[in-house]
């Protein structure tokens, strides 16, 4: 937050990044940045608070350089089932539709991870390419809206 700040961002403490502030990081660069520990209010509810602070989640993403923007992001997963329950609850979410989810810890968990690579993404930064729309394999457009 102080290095976009001193960059000229506005954003503000509990603010999730957004494209232009992304650009502003990654342009101090010239190699990935990964950005960690998120705000708890503004991520998901399977995400594990931070052992030392309650106001974080221990996730990250990585952000390419030259604009390309987020290229992964993830995070460790709670395994806790009262812990998911009560992040459910203080998000507003309808606990039945995710008792799918809570059935994965209903017998108990290990503490684990997940992340998602943005494929498109990495290709355009990978090839250079201007626009993610040549990394995709059937890219919709104002002229084509199937393949």
């Amino acid at each position: 937050m102080e290095k976009l700040k001193s960059l000229g961002s506005d954003i503000k403490w509990g603010d999730d990044l957004g494209g232009d502030d992304e650009t502003l990081l990654t342009q101090q660069y010239d190699r990935p940045v990964f950005v960690y520990d998120y705000p708890r209010q503004i991520k998901a509810f399977y995400m594990k608070a931070h052992p030392e602070r309650d106001d974080l989640v221990k996730c990250a993403d990585l952000l390419a350089p030259e604009g390309y923007g987020e290229i992964i992001g993830g995070s460790q997963r709670e395994d806790d089932i009262d812990k998911l329950r009560a992040r459910i609850a203080e998000q507003g979410l309808p606990e039945e539709a995710y008792e799918w989810y809570l059935d994965l810890r209903r017998f108990g968990s290990v503490p684990h991870s997940g992340f998602g690579l943005g494929l498109e993404r990495t290709v355009a930064w990978i090839c250079g390419l201007k626009h993610i729309r040549e990394a995709i394999p059937f890219a919709r457009t104002m002229g084509r809206l199937y393949p």
